[in-house]
């Protein structure tokens, strides 16, 4: 490991095992380097962030990919907390919705000052990678090879 390790720290934040298993294989398919940890719910990804209870040596993650229809506590909830947390404020964020392009839109996610990025489920293995590979610190973390 060490510095010449190029593996990003994800963070997964999806209550449904199905899109966690699929983001898992989508990762591995697309051969992105990178340690995933998933959790199921609003209250548990608080709990990594802030390295609580079962969490407590959690690493913090490089990128976080955020389910909005959480259990516990709401999405938007954690994206609030984890964009005002002082040492994750400059995490990116990609919110993972299963909802139309139009309802996107009303809900105004897309132009959000919160989030970096939203991307529909299923996720796309080559629009997931060209969304992480638009984040800088991101560009030598993430390895294609084809």
């Amino acid at each position: 490991m060490g510095n010449g390790s190029s593996e990003a720290v994800i963070l997964l934040v999806e209550d449904n095992p199905g899109d966690v298993r699929l983001i898992e294989e989508t990762f591995s398919g697309g051969n992105i380097e990178n340690t995933l940890n998933a959790v199921t719910d609003g209250q548990s990804v608080l709990d990594f962030i802030y390295q609580r209870g079962e969490y407590n040596d959690a690493p913090r993650p490089d990128i976080i990919l955020l389910d909005l229809n959480l259990p516990k506590v709401d999405g938007e909830d954690v994206l609030h907390e984890i964009k005002h947390h002082p040492e994750l404020d400059h995490v990116p964020v990609v919110i993972l919705t299963g909802m139309k392009e139009d309802l996107i839109e009303s809900r105004d996610l897309d132009h959000d000052a919160d989030e970096d990025a939203v991307l529909k489920k299923p996720v796309d293995p080559g629009e997931f990678v060209e969304v992480i590979r638009s984040f800088e610190q991101f560009q030598l973390a993430v390895m294609r090879v084809d």
